[in-house]
């Protein structure tokens, strides 16, 4: 004789919500509310905060020297004059170096991982990468000065300059005395350097990927790359040009790996052989040297134009994105 078995039923009564409970549920999330407003808040006060005393750091220079300290080349201490234009484009130059680097090889990098390479072998490589990323910029720069500053000026200089130097157009980038210091030798260790950033947030964008998508293209006979270049890419667009722009952002700040190999000289000349400087690395060079008052705020200067490139640099990055967002919604 079979027993039905009993299941206990809950006598639970749900509380009713009172009143009181509406009025702490709408005070706490007012609260919450501001609490993170507050903190969206104070990034932007921060950084209004260092653009404003930099700017007044540097007024004295700006009243001193006018317009012209932007396109000046000069730089001299003794004489109290002095010009942006040599590390601005010292800054520029460098970094674009180091993105027309550190772009392709991270594409590739993110394209193996996700693509090409065994499973087995994946994580141990991408940890690779990421470690990378963890090395201090002064240890890029002392490699960069006692490994690869003579590589440089041992085998790729008087190569770049006898091979390279004769030809029209481009023979004047590579003219230059072979002392292993430029910025060739400062925008190649800065590609180093950015390499681990970019690459890692492509291969994160790269994996979210539907599966279905790439399958449904191996499918129908396509090849890897053109799976990659057709529906990877446009899936990942504008992730992608974000993650370029944050290595270009970090190309264009460091200082202490540049110090090192740029040869730290106030030369306006277009070999790329030649001895260079940029903004953070005068400023790191020459803080401490700063005797007198326009010399100091001078070099306040330079950092309120190196907020301003940087900050340009961003809004160019923003108006890209906004445009592949609208292309996007409409070619969907």
């Amino acid at each position: 004789m079979s027993q039905t078995q009993t299941l206990p039923v809950s006598t639970t009564v749900p509380r009713v919500r009172t009143a009181r409970d509406e009025q702490r549920d709408a005070r706490n999330d007012r609260l919450f509310r501001y609490g993170v407003f507050g903190c969206a808040m104070f990034v932007l006060v921060a950084l209004l905060g260092a653009a404003l005393s930099m700017l007044w750091g540097g007024k004295e220079a700006f009243a001193t020297f006018g317009w012209s300290f932007i396109w000046s080349s000069d730089w001299d201490a003794v004489q109290k004059k002095f010009g942006a234009l040599v590390p601005i484009y010292g800054t520029l130059v460098t970094a674009a170096i180091a993105m027309l680097i550190a772009v392709p090889v991270s594409f590739g990098i993110a394209l193996f991982l996700t693509e090409i390479a065994p499973t087995r072998i994946r994580q141990p490589v991408a940890a690779a990468v990421e470690l990378l990323a963890g090395i201090p910029s002064i240890i890029y720069g002392m490699w960069g000065l006692f490994v690869f500053v003579p590589f440089m000026a041992n085998h790729v200089s008087p190569w770049l300059d006898e091979h390279v130097g004769p030809l029209p157009l481009i023979g004047p980038l590579f003219q230059g005395p072979p002392i292993g210091l430029g910025m060739l030798t400062a925008g190649i260790v800065l590609s180093v350097m950015v390499i681990p950033f970019v690459s890692s947030v492509m291969r994160e964008v790269f994996m979210t990927v539907p599966a279905q998508l790439k399958e449904s293209a191996y499918a129908v006979g396509n090849t890897t790359w053109e799976v990659v270049w057709d529906i990877v890419l446009p899936y990942t667009r504008s992730a992608v040009v974000g993650g370029i722009f944050l290595g270009l952002g970090r190309a264009l700040g460091e200082t202490m790996a540049v110090t090192f190999v740029l040869g730290n000289a106030h030369l306006l000349s277009a070999s790329l052989l030649e001895p260079g400087n940029s903004i953070a690395a005068t400023i790191a060079n020459e803080f401490t040297e700063a005797d007198s008052s326009v010399y100091l705020s001078s070099l306040i200067a330079l950092g309120f134009l190196l907020f301003i490139v940087t900050f340009i640099v961003l809004a160019i990055a923003r108006l890209m994105l906004s445009q592949l967002a609208r292309r996007g919604g409409t070619s969907s």
